[in-house]
């Protein structure tokens, strides 16, 4: 091998083994995503969140800030690195058409009606957009219970980094166990 030839064959050895996934579609790297995040919106993978029903700025927020590291999560921040504004775009674009979760089934009517007093105390829906999500604001309803408690104990910790820090003043106040009785509403309300 000439001069060349060494470093040149080095650096596609790395590209190919550190970097495979340039060489991925995006449907091949869709399906990876929906791998985890379920392929019709709903996630089966312990605290692994549903994304169907997620509003498409949302979802482009939430990649951003993985592929700028400003949220850290290595399965998300490996998976953005390197993807362009456009491709971001393009994968918060098809997210947000899969179908929104189904509500959990079995819920605790004690439960629901003490988040429900937080709900209407704290205007959770209200942000929300009942819930739904609307813009830059997450689709709670439906969302899985193990995931929402680990979102609003990061929140309530001030260890989960958001756009717009407003979760931090509302969860300020609030007691682990009401934050493990709104997962559980959130888990098992429907949306419009």
């Amino acid at each position: 091998m000439g001069r060349l030839g060494i470093p040149i064959l080095a650096l596609a050895l790395a590209l190919a083994g550190a970097g495979a996934s340039f060489a991925q579609t995006f449907e091949e790297r869709l399906s990876q995503c929906l791998a985890c995040h379920g392929e019709r919106g709903q996630s089966e993978i312990p605290e692994v969140p549903s994304l169907g029903g997620q509003p498409a700025m949302y979802v482009l927020i939430e990649l951003f800030m993985f592929r700028q590291n400003l949220r850290t999560a290595p399965p998300m921040n490996d998976m953005t690195a390197g993807l362009s504004d456009a491709d971001l775009q393009k994968f918060a674009d098809a997210i947000a058409k899969l179908p929104p979760p189904q509500p959990a089934e079995g819920a605790d009517p004690a439960r629901m009606a003490r988040a429900q007093a937080l709900v209407q105390q704290h205007r959770c829906a209200f942000c929300h957009n009942n819930f739904a999500g609307a813009d830059n604001v997450p689709r709670l309803a439906a969302q899985r219970e193990d995931y929402l408690l680990k979102a609003l104990r990061e929140y309530k910790a001030g260890t989960r980094r958001e756009y717009q820090p407003v979760m931090a003043e509302v969860m300020a106040a609030l007691k682990d166990e009401d934050l493990v009785d709104l997962a559980h509403f959130l888990a098992h309300v429907g949306a419009p």
